[in-house]
Order: structure tokens, then C-alpha cells, then sequence
């Protein structure tokens, strides 16, 4: 019977040194070149497409408060003297506050009619099966790619035939069923990620769909729903061709038919201060709105790419 005897380790002798696992070897030089030339050149593409954005937005804020003289004859300076009159008397007298109260109707009643009905479209759509839900789907994504210039026209009789025409509930009518596709579309890929196990409680506990949603799926899809009504907010604030065909009334024109019309009477005027002032009013809210909630734009756009 054969017995193994346990070896003693053998200590180290004194001033021997005990060798180590190497540390795995970085990129070869070569790389790390390579790698640092891709940065430079990224970072000095968006700073160039940084100024392009940036430089024309400051111009048109600094000619606002120019007078007309200094407009042409030292267009690049900044103004010796702030004139604010221009800011008041395109409000007032270019009537681009009625404009304003205007859009500020529209968009926002279409925002959150197109964010309520949207997010409950791709809330059914995302987590439920039932036959026709791809088909429903694809819909929605054929309306994203259909161009609004072949539906102005049947639109327009459509429109006239409901009594809705000139009217600020018709154009938000619209404005939802031209924001839907993209927005049930975004949502529908959002609600895809976020956990069915909280909504699985909440049915045990006796919850039900309308209160599960209401009250659990939908503030989760936060940051999705921030995302998109900006997304909208942006295409519904600048649309012009829509309010042209279907809202012909002067006292009933949004932001952009007056800035058509302000351009059109202040230019032959002369007043071309007043003409930026009107600009600028027009810009600032969309500014204002993507400064704010950029942080949640990004957050939603990350989530809703990652599954």
C-alpha cells in the first residue's frame, strides 16, 4: 500500500524575486496614432458644424435689437445702442402676438392629443398579440413615408365637407393624424423595452389595462414620451404648408404664416429690425424646449434603442 507524502513549500530565498503575471500589452503605437488623428478629426468636424449652427442663431439674436441703418451698414458689429422698440412693435403692430397665442392653441392641443392616443396605440400594438397587430403596425410605418403634398389636396375637401375648415380644433385634428405614425412608431419600439414583470404584478393585484397603463406603463415611458413631443413639438411649431391650405383666416394664422406675412409686408417697409425681432420670437421656443429636456431627448433615444 503506497502512501504520498505532502511536500513542504519550499521558501523563497531571501532577496529572490518572485515573478508576476504580465499585464496584457496595450495597442501597438501604430493604433494609438491612428486613433488619435480619428479624434482630432471628429472633434474638428463638430466644431466646424457647431459654429455653422451657432453663428447664424447669435446674428439674428444681435440684428434684433439693431435699427435698420446699422443692419447694412455694419452687419457683422455688435449694436451700439439696444433697440427693444423693435421687439414691441413687432409684437403689436406686425400682430406677432395674435400669431403666437395662435400656435401656442395648436401645438399644444395637438401635443397632447398626439402623446395621449399615440402612446395608447403603441402600447397595445408593443405588448399585446392579436390578429392584425403587424398589419395595424406597418400601417402606421406606410404613413411615415407617405408624402403629405399628394394628401393636401383630398385633405382640404375633407376637411371643408366636416365645417372644420379655418378652424383651430380642424388644424389639430390634423396636426395629430400627421403626428401619429412617427409617434406610434418611436413608442411601439419604447414600451418593447421596458419590463413586463411590473405590469404582470399589477394584474395580480387586480389592477386593471386602463390603470396598469395609466398608472404604472406610462409614467415608466417617461423619458420616450419626452423624446417624441419634442421630436413633435419641433415639426408641429415650424409647419407651414398644412396652416396655408387649411387655415385661411387672417385672425387665425399661426407663427409661421406670419412670418411669411411679416416678411412679405415688413420688407417692402423697410423694416427690417422688426423683421428679425419676429424671427427670433419664432425661435426662441423651440430653443427653450430642446435646452431644457435635452438631457431626457438623449435618455429616451437611448433606451429606446437598447433592448
Amino acid at each position: 500500500m503506497k502512501t504520498t507524502e505532502a511536500t513542504a513549500p519550499v521558501p523563497a530565498e531571501s532577496g529572490a524575486t518572485i515573478s508576476k503575471v504580465d499585464a496584457p500589452a496595450g495597442p501597438p503605437p501604430k493604433e494609438k496614432k491612428e486613433g488619435a488623428v480619428l479624434n482630432v478629426f471628429s472633434h474638428g468636424v463638430l466644431v466646424i458644424w457647431a459654429i455653422m449652427v451657432v453663428l447664424p442663431l447669435l446674428w439674428a439674436v444681435m440684428t434684433s435689437f439693431k435699427d435698420d441703418r446699422s443692419i447694412f451698414s455694419s452687419p457683422w458689429s455688435l449694436p451700439d445702442t439696444l433697440h427693444f422698440d423693435n421687439w414691441s412693435r413687432a409684437w403689436t403692430q406686425a400682430h406677432m402676438g395674435d400669431y403666437f397665442f395662435n400656435t401656442i392653441l395648436v401645438v399644444g392641443g395637438s401635443l397632447v392629443g398626439t402623446l395621449v392616443l399615440g402612446s395608447m396605440a403603441a402600447y397595445v400594438l408593443a405588448r399585446f398579440d392579436f390578429p392584425g397587430n403587424r398589419f395595424i403596425y406597418f400601417l402606421f410605418i406606410g404613413g411615415m413615408s407617405f408624402p403629405i403634398m399628394l394628401a393636401l389636396v383630398p385633405l382640404f375637401f375633407v376637411v371643408d365637407n366636416m365645417g372644420l375648415l379655418n378652424t383651430v380644433h380642424g388644424l389639430i385634428l390634423v396636426y395629430i393624424a400627421y403626428s401619429l405614425p412617427f409617434t406610434v412608431f418611436f413608442l411601439t419600439a419604447f414600451f418593447r423595452t421596458l419590463p413586463t414583470s411590473i405590469a404582470e404584478a399589477a394584474f395580480v393585484d387586480g389592477a386593471s389595462h386602463t390603470r396598469t397603463f395609466f398608472q404604472i406603463m406610462l409614467p415608466m415611458a417617461k423619458p420616450g414620451l419626452i423624446s417624441v413631443g419634442i421630436f413633435n413639438f419641433l415639426g408641429q411649431w415650424n409647419q407651414y404648408m398644412l396652416p396655408t391650405v387649411l387655415n385661411t383666416d387672417p385672425d387665425k394664422r399661426v407663427l409661421t404664416q406670419g412670418l411669411v406675412q411679416l416678411a412679405v409686408s415688413q420688407g417692402y417697409k423697410g423694416d427690417w429690425s422688426g423683421l428679425f425681432a419676429g424671427l427670433v420670437m419664432a425661435m426662441l421656443p423651440v430653443l427653450a424646449a430642446y435646452i431644457v429636456f435635452q438631457r431626457q431627448v438623449v435618455a429616451g433615444l437611448t433606451a429606446g434603442a437598447l433592448k
